[in-house]
């Protein structure tokens, strides 16, 4: 089983086909090799370092918080 994380988007570097995501105070570059169309303000899901897809911002809300009441932080 594995565990991806959502995180908005704060910058993409497209040199580097990497994107700056953010989780609370947590800053982590992920690569965007997997997924297109990506833009600053997305909600996506991350996966030991690779963003795996976009999700909306009510869906990535709803996963924090089930998160939370599980006792996890992300």
């Amino acid at each position: 089983m594995c565990l991806a994380i959502p995180a908005k988007v704060v910058a993409i570097d497209e040199l580097a086909d990497n994107a700056t995501v953010e989780l609370g105070e947590v800053r982590k570059a992920v690569s965007l090799a997997l997924v297109e169309n990506v833009t600053v303000g997305d909600f996506v899901l991350i996966h030991v370092g690779y963003v795996l897809n976009k999700v909306s911002e009510e869906e990535a809300q709803r996963t924090l918080e089930l998160f939370a009441q599980a006792g996890v932080t992300p």
